[in-house]
């Protein structure tokens, strides 16, 4: 549903994976010269990612963002020229006994995402190529889940965890069933290599994507009606319901399809989603 065909739009927010890079990481080429004129003719391009910062910042270099990129779907705003944390929403101290305690019952492999590293420890080696996609950052220590350990990390942006079905619905379940202002969104993995397997994604409840185009579009002095977002995954579900107009990647499960306004014809295999998308709004 096209909700605003008269609107001039100012600006672009993309996601990463799926969406601007390519499998193996890379800009497509189509969409890093999208983007180079997109910024020409001033046009804001920023991004909204599920990668920490440092997994964020050297390709929001590569493309030229020199404002906040909101990172940890928007648990982080970060600048992408000095680093400069620019808004920040950790899970609340309260909820770290009751999240702690579910993982401790269900035991998913676990990665405690702060102060920009990956925490994780000798059960989570397996998935750290999985991992290391959200962040330069590893970090290994003995014990994960050990409750010494969170409480010397008390600024835990996001909690991850790895494993089958039945332990991460477990692991839901009890963070429901405690009802602590925690979000938690469970999801089949679709990635090479690790298939069949379930994953998790803990943070601050009422942060997301879509807050993170709001703060995003307020910072640029343009209205959300104003932003064209597109996006691949669940997680951007939020920021495609926010924007003035969206795009979903071709290759995007139907949740996700029917969040946006628009539907791709590219995908992450062929790249030009960000140059499809732009043309499509009218900025190119």
């Amino acid at each position: 549903m096209l909700r605003s065909a008269h609107v001039t739009f100012r600006a672009l927010v993309t996601d990463l994976d799926g969406t601007l890079l390519d499998e193996q990481g890379r800009v497509h080429e189509a969409d890093a010269d999208a983007i180079a004129e997109l910024q020409r003719r001033g046009v804001v391009v920023t991004i909204a990612t599920g990668r920490m910062f440092s997994g964020t910042r050297r390709i929001a270099r590569e493309i030229g963002v020199e404002g906040p990129v909101a990172c940890v779907d928007g648990s982080h705003i970060a600048d992408a020229l000095d680093g400069r944390e620019r808004a920040c929403a950790p899970i609340p101290l309260a909820s770290a006994d009751p999240l702690l305690a579910g993982l401790a019952r269900h035991r998913p492999v676990t990665y405690v995402f702060a102060h920009d590293r990956v925490y994780h420890d000798e059960r989570g080696e397996p998935f750290l190529q999985y991992v290391r996609t959200w962040s330069e950052e590893l970090h290994a220590v003995e014990d994960v889940l050990d409750p010494a350990h969170w409480g010397a990390v008390p600024s835990i942006a996001a909690v991850v965890g790895i494993g089958t079905e039945e332990q991460i619905r477990g692991v839901a379940d009890h963070i429901a069933e405690a009802g602590h202002p925690i979000a938690c969104a469970a999801f089949a993995v679709r990635k090479a290599g690790i298939e069949g397997v379930w994953g998790m994604v803990v943070r601050s409840h009422g942060v997301d994507k879509g807050t993170a185009l709001s703060w995003l579009a307020e910072h640029h002095a343009v209205s959300t009606e104003e932003v064209v977002a597109v996006g691949d995954w669940v997680n951007d579900i939020p920021m495609l319901r926010a924007a003035g107009r969206s795009f979903a990647m071709a290759q995007a499960p139907d949740t996700v399809r029917a969040a946006a306004t628009d539907v791709l014809e590219a995908s992450v295999a062929t790249g030009g989603g960000i140059r499809e998308a732009a043309r499509r709004a009218g900025l190119l």
